[in-house]
């Protein structure tokens, strides 16, 4: 079991949650800072000073008085009233991870909010009952009001507990409403009090929940595009000049001789990939030190930047202590929207860069003296295809990217009144960030299925050659699941299941 304070979560922890289905408590500390925050509330929500979002409306209507006796109406309205999102649903570990990282948030103690709310949104990750949430309609500032509105719809209620108001939720591997989903998981329904509406839904949760998985999976990546590119220096019989460690020791880029190493670790003992045939190669294969490098320092600070939110506190107003309420910006997700801009550009450079490789292994006038398209002999091009079409696809994805990877976080449009006049549009970044990696997964892939078949023909022509330690493995691996294939033959489902394996343990090498 994971514990929670608000200010220790781990993007790992985020991973086991959201995707093993790890349970979650809160920690005595997180408890007792809970319910010191809700005391304080109790103190404010009577008292006559306006306090924005627990005696006043919201947005535009923040100069509007609320009294005290409609607190509880006010949260419901905000919950209702913002459920308006529209797209497919987003995965269930993106809506686990959300409520793991909403639950964190609340539970740094400065909220206000109760103990039983956020325990109650606790027992669906702990019940495995997740909200259907649509997935656009946020604008990352003041967070993701809508996505987390629809969350709030299935476990909070009004006093007549409407089940057309309860939103949509799965719970045993069935869609119903939230009303019955809570019933049948037996978990009680909540009528919120002063400002807890507003605390539930304020802060870029949603972008953080799918940043955080978008990283851990940029993180596994990272990894296996070094791998794909020593099967492809193999079978390319490359230089490793542009691998030795002088050169990249004076050059102060710790990603760029990170990568170097990771390469002559994997290719020790090779006989392919020794530069006896050329003085130097083309810049994907060259230079790749550079660039992969480029991208595993520049993730470090996405990285950072996403650990930093899933502990903080986002809403608004914060409490501080008795009458000490503060208003902020908090909620506003620039950080994140800036984190997923500069990750789909590094994933998608890497992506880049990996697709061509695999063009270089196609080319018969690039591939040092392997088939047209590395069909199984040259007389039989023409006839065959070989892998000309997956290296379309994988120019296809790449393309996508570029465009994928333009900023979302330099575009804004004011809402509410002029009042939120500067928006950080995170949550579409955070989404494009996610497509971007899961092209590039597919692009890796299919370098990775080109160089098994550039490697098996290349052998073919050396005869007695030895791969490095780690191509070694990384080729046994995927040919004891993927055979050789003389003739054409269905590239498809084959580069499926190698994208299945890129993202397992196959690929721990």
């Amino acid at each position: 079991m994971i514990q929670i304070n608000g200010s220790h979560l781990t993007i790992e922890e985020v991973i086991r949650v959201a995707r093993l289905h790890e349970t979650v408590s809160l920690s005595a500390k997180a408890k007792n800072m809970i319910r010191r925050a809700e005391n304080w509330l109790s103190g404010i929500a009577a008292e006559d000073t306006a306090f924005y979002g627990i005696n006043t409306g919201l947005g535009s209507f923040s100069t509007t008085r609320i009294p005290f006796a409609e607190s509880s109406r006010l949260s419901r309205n905000l919950i209702i009233s913002h459920a308006v999102g529209n797209g497919s649903a987003l995965p269930g570990d993106v809506v686990r991870a959300a409520m793991l990282i909403r639950a964190n948030a609340l539970a740094k103690g400065y909220s206000g909010i109760r103990l039983e709310v956020i325990e109650t949104l606790l027992s669906l990750l702990n019940k495995n009952l997740t909200p259907i949430i649509p997935s656009q309609g946020s604008l990352g500032s003041s967070g993701d009001l809508i996505p987390l509105a629809h969350l709030c719809l299935v476990f909070t209620r009004d006093e007549q507990d409407q089940d057309n108001e309860s939103g949509q939720a799965e719970f045993q591997g069935l869609v119903m409403s939230g009303k019955k989903a809570m019933k049948k998981a037996g978990i009680a329904r909540i009528v919120m009090g002063p400002k807890e509406g507003l605390a539930l839904i304020n802060g870029a949760t949603f972008s953080a929940a799918i940043a955080a998985l978008a990283v851990s999976d940029a993180s596994l990546l990272l990894d296996r595009a070094d791998i794909c590119l020593a099967l492809s220096l193999e079978a390319l019989q490359g230089c490793p000049d542009a691998y030795d460690p002088r050169l990249h020791a004076v050059r102060c880029h710790e990603g760029q001789k990170a990568v170097a190493g990771h390469i002559r670790r994997l290719t020790h003992g090779s006989t392919l990939f020794t530069g006896e045939r050329r003085v130097q190669d083309a810049y994907s294969l060259r230079c790749a030190p550079q660039v992969h490098g480029a991208s595993r320092d520049f993730f470090q600070q996405i990285c950072r930047s996403v650990q930093d939110e899933i502990n903080s506190a986002t809403d608004n107003p914060l409490l501080f202590g008795p009458g000490e309420v503060l208003s902020g910006g908090n909620f506003h997700g620039e950080p994140l929207s800036f984190a997923m801009d500069t990750l789909k550009m590094i994933m998608s450079e890497i992506g880049a860069i990996s697709e061509r490789r695999t063009f270089r292994l196609l080319d018969a006038g690039l591939n040092d003296g392997l088939p047209p398209m590395l069909v199984d002999n040259p007389q039989s091009a023409g006839l065959n295809s070989g892998l000309m079409m997956p290296q379309y696809a994988a120019a296809s994805l790449v393309l996508e990217n570029q465009t994928l990877s333009h900023p979302d976080s330099i575009h804004s449009l004011p809402v509410s009144a002029n009042q939120e006049d500067h928006n950080a549009n995170s949550m579409t970044a955070a989404r494009h960030a996610r497509q971007v990696i899961d092209n590039v997964i597919r692009i890796l892939s299919i370098e990775a299925y080109a160089a098994v078949r550039a490697l098996d023909l290349r052998l073919r022509l050396v005869g007695k050659a030895r791969l490095g330690d780690g191509t070694q493995k990384a080729y046994k691996r995927i040919r004891k699941i993927l055979p050789y294939h003389n003739e054409d033959t269905w590239w498809g489902p084959e580069i499926n299941k190698m994208t299945e394996m890129l993202m397992s343990d196959v690929f721990s090498i």
